[in-house]
């Protein structure tokens, strides 16, 4: 099964996603600084989750770059990492027309908690459709970063009700893990060691 139609389905549904989330802030009423501080917590909110979804993006791409192939069950695990995508834009605004209060903030950890959880099996069922000693098995490796950032986010989600700013610190701390791109599938399809970085 060729890769090219779900890569572009994906694409669009991250287009219409980071539309979505935009569309939530609202034009200011007033021409002065005044009128922007309302919308303060809730473009906060924009800026975090777009970075999510630009990281998202830009994994999916190479994670697809380094497959051959796409199994049926890779077809739903892919349904299964946008559904809990798609649902961004709703924390997104709760949690920023909310001031960032516990629940909207805990909901958020939720909501990025499944998002990694379903790329990481994603990503083990494309290594299963590809064998064990494929490109991206190879580049994946143990995933310790991913793994890592599932860990941070479970404890994220219970610290909200107690400290919403840890929780919030937690989830822009992750995002800064996965800002710079990944480069092991770059590094294998050019030939350039990793130097043992298992990320």
């Amino acid at each position: 099964m060729q890769k090219a139609r779900l890569e572009a389905f994906s694409d669009g549904v991250l287009a219409i996603i980071i539309t979505i989330m935009v569309l939530e802030l609202h034009i200011p009423r007033g021409g002065d600084f005044a009128a922007l501080q309302p919308l303060a917590p809730l473009f906060l909110c924009y800026v975090l989750s777009f970075v999510y979804v630009g990281i998202y993006w830009n994994n999916h791409h190479h994670m697809l770059h380094a497959v051959r192939r796409i199994s049926g069950g890779a077809l739903w695990a892919n349904l299964h990492l946008l559904f809990w995508l798609s649902l961004l834009p709703v924390v997104t605004g709760w949690m920023g027309t909310n001031d960032f209060s516990a629940l909207p903030t805990a909901l958020y950890g939720v909501v990025l908690l499944m998002s990694g959880a379903a790329y990481l099996i994603l990503s083990r069922v494309l290594i299963a459709a590809e064998g064990d000693e494929s490109l991206l098995a190879k580049a994946i490796g143990s995933d310790s970063k991913g793994k890592l950032s599932l860990l941070v986010y479970t404890l994220a989600i219970p610290i909200a009700f107690w400290n919403r700013w840890v929780s919030q610190g937690a989830y822009v701390l992750v995002a800064l893990m996965w800002l710079v791109p990944d480069r092991r599938i770059e590094r294998l399809f050019t030939g350039t060691p990793d130097h043992g970085i298992d990320g």
